[in-house]
């Protein structure tokens, strides 16, 4: 019986040793190589759950500095609540938020104590010109306000 050879067995083995020969050339051996594909494989394995544990890490950081800045909230609004328990805090607070007297006293309430100061400009209106339509008159108000400021 003839050996019949598969067609591209001489193809296949000229490529096998020149990828030994290149690896030789090198200096990359087999262990290398696989030390390599491991090293990936366990790299490519370990990236999820690391991503995740630094996810959550930062996480429990953020809601940890939430809880002591509600923590701090707390505080202060138990200290104001225990403002409210002293009657002469009360007493102040609806002097001077609800204008309260006690019997016998007056409260006076000055009105107009902000003086207006009018402004010696001129105003827009009487420098838009006149004659033109109402429109014109319109986009030239909005274009000539806070120019001279």
């Amino acid at each position: 019986m003839v050996k019949r050879r598969f067609f591209a067995a001489g193809l296949i083995e000229s490529s096998r040793k020149s990828i030994q020969s290149g690896l030789k050339k090198r200096g990359l051996s087999n262990r290398a190589l696989i030390v390599g594909i491991v090293l990936f494989a366990l790299a490519v394995t370990l990236a999820p759950p690391i991503q995740h544990y630094f996810t959550q890490r930062a996480q429990i950081n953020s809601l940890k500095t939430q809880l002591a800045d509600n923590k701090a909230m707390l505080g202060k609004a138990a200290n104001e609540l225990a403002l409210w328990d002293d009657p002469d805090y009360v007493a102040k607070q609806a002097r001077v938020r609800l204008h309260f007297v006690f019997p016998g006293e007056r409260r006076y309430i000055v009105v107009g104590d902000d003086a207006v100061v009018e402004n010696e400009s001129t105003k827009v209106s009487e420098q838009l010109p006149i004659g033109i339509p109402w429109y014109s008159r319109l986009i030239s108000s909005i274009t000539s306000t806070n120019v001279n400021k």
